[in-house]
């Protein structure tokens, strides 16, 4: 499939923000990839373009059925210069997973890389050079047939747009605050908790608001049935360090398969730890803090990369995790991964890709 590149006029160019006050999903880009899916043609009109609104009808079947999936993933600029991307084909293979699930078309994972690359390649003056600081890309497909009756859609647009980012949490790589809920659950086994579809974010809305009243930061997922086996975090993937042993939840169906998440399970077994991917409660959490053998736990995410977790909230009770502070295999794998995402650091897995 050809790619169309049209340009923005020069005059037409945005004015590029601040690097060291970025926030997160607040400045998109100047251009935009678009490419259209009708079920008698297929995938066709593949464009990059200058960023604009779209024109959708009101019977747009994503805006009545939610079938709408997206991706996450970043372009970093090394030391060099370089521009890098870090496991694109993995977000791609995964969309087309989401994509499945919610019965959705595939897309052409070799076409989308190509302009996955020119797109950052034209907009790489919006990659920031400031330290920290990336270059976020969120490819996305929405239903646009206009049609109401709950039914698989025959038109859809998918697209990818890019923004310059900062730290995904104001406490940047200091620890978080999370907020535990067995009130409110997100997912469960059957449903589509392991996908990136538009609707889990919406129902994870109530609580992180919840959460976020009381001076949390996060919200902590539990399962659905029995609300006590440690599921994901609203953003994250999440790991406990307990007695020298790496724990995170098994993927079982209803928490994200996340790139980061599987990058750290690769590095630490290298490095030589115990990890295991099994099920954990929170009671299992709690006691190994009031006995001193829980020792970290973190977060991993495209937006985070890692985030420490210094404080959980469950049913009132607050507890602190390693003083409040950073601890020390959190610091080594965010050193770690951030110096073979910005090419710093010699990439034995073949991860990282040059623009």
């Amino acid at each position: 499939m050809d790619i169309r590149v049209v340009k923005s006029a020069p005059d037409l160019l945005k004015e590029k923000p601040d690097e060291n006050s970025l926030g997160f999903g607040q400045h998109m880009a100047d251009h935009m990839f678009v490419m259209l899916y009708d079920e008698s043609m297929g995938w066709h009109d593949a464009v990059i373009k200058p960023y604009e609104n779209f024109s959708l009808a009101p019977a747009a079947m994503a805006l009545h059925y939610g079938q709408a999936i997206f991706e996450g993933l970043k372009a970093y600029r090394g030391t060099d210069d370089k521009i890098y991307l870090f496991r694109p084909t993995d977000n791609l293979k995964r969309m087309n997973d989401s994509a499945a699930r919610m019965c959705m078309p595939e897309i052409p994972v070799d076409v989308v890389y190509s302009a996955m690359k020119k797109l950052v390649a034209l907009d790489k003056s919006w990659v920031p050079r400031a330290e920290g600081a990336t270059l976020y890309i969120r490819p996305t497909m929405i239903a646009s047939e206009a049609g109401l009756g709950v039914r698989p859609a025959k038109q859809y647009i998918f697209f990818i747009i890019n923004c310059p980012v900062g730290a995904y949490y104001p406490e940047g790589f200091n620890p978080v605050k999370i907020f535990v809920t067995d009130k409110y659950v997100r997912a469960v086994a059957g449903g589509v908790g392991n996908v990136k579809t538009a609707g889990n974010y919406a129902a994870s809305i109530m609580a992180a608001v919840e959460a976020q009243n009381q001076g949390y930061t996060q919200v902590l997922w539990l399962d659905a049935i029995e609300r006590k086996y440690i599921e994901e975090v609203g953003t994250m993937n999440i790991f406990f360090l307990i007695d020298d042993e790496l724990i995170t939840p098994p993927l079982t169906g209803s928490i994200l398969p996340g790139i980061t998440r599987d990058s750290v399970l690769r590095l630490t077994k290298d490095w030589g730890l115990k990890v295991s991917e099994r099920k954990i409660t929170i009671d299992d959490v709690l006691a190994a803090n009031e006995k001193g053998s829980l020792q970290e736990i973190f977060g991993t995410g495209t937006a985070a990369v890692i985030s420490p977790v210094g404080e959980l909230n469950y049913k009132g009770q607050v507890c602190t995790i390693n003083k409040g502070n950073t601890g020390a295999l959190a610091r080594k794998l965010f050193t770690e991964l951030q110096a073979i995402q910005n090419g710093h650091k010699k990439d034995p897995y073949g991860w990282v890709v040059e623009v």
